[in-house]
């Protein structure tokens, strides 16, 4: 292979993976949108200083649920209705209020903030069984049997966290 047509293939690869890089890039970076609260014009109507308010909302993203596996000695595999995972987050909110110097001439603030936290769910799915058992090797027949049916419960993980804060500033 010559050198240009090596050049050529390398530069091809080269921007495919950076134009497939961009294009992923904004979608993974965002997990959260921001909900700013707009009160800089009730500040200048009223003449004092508000609280700061802003909150923000996460994305939830499907996953791949688990297919059905098939087990030796049954007739319907297991996780007939598999379980979908789902991931995104609790909301988080923020609000620093002013405070007038009651605490000290250091303290001109009160801050809470309840960052957003991950979230991750399983959906709830199904597992049965057919009231037949598998073929015997001895007569080559199912036998009969009490039908199976369980439900696989859904699954709800997070840890959420909030902040509490005093200081100087708005």
């Amino acid at each position: 292979m010559k050198s240009t047509t090596r050049g050529t293939i390398a530069a091809v690869i080269t921007g495919v993976a950076a134009a497939m890089g961009a294009a992923a890039t904004p979608a993974a970076a965002v997990g959260t949108v921001p909900v700013p609260v707009p009160l800089e014009g009730a500040e200048q109507s009223l003449g004092m200083e508000l609280p700061k308010l802003g909150g923000e909302i996460p994305l939830p993203t499907p996953g791949k649920p688990d297919g059905p596996r098939y087990v030796e000695g049954r007739l319907i595999p297991e996780h007939v209705l598999p379980q979908l995972p789902v991931t995104g987050g609790l909301p988080g909110a923020g609000l620093r209020a002013p405070l007038p110097h009651v605490l000290g001439d250091q303290f001109d603030h009160v801050g809470v903030a309840t960052p957003a936290s991950d979230l991750r769910t399983l959906a709830p799915g199904l597992n049965l069984d057919a009231p037949l058992s598998p073929p015997s090797p001895a007569t080559g027949l199912p036998e009969p049997k009490l039908p199976e049916v369980g439900v696989l419960a859904p699954v709800l993980q997070t840890v959420p966290g909030a902040n509490l804060g005093l200081g100087p500033g708005l």
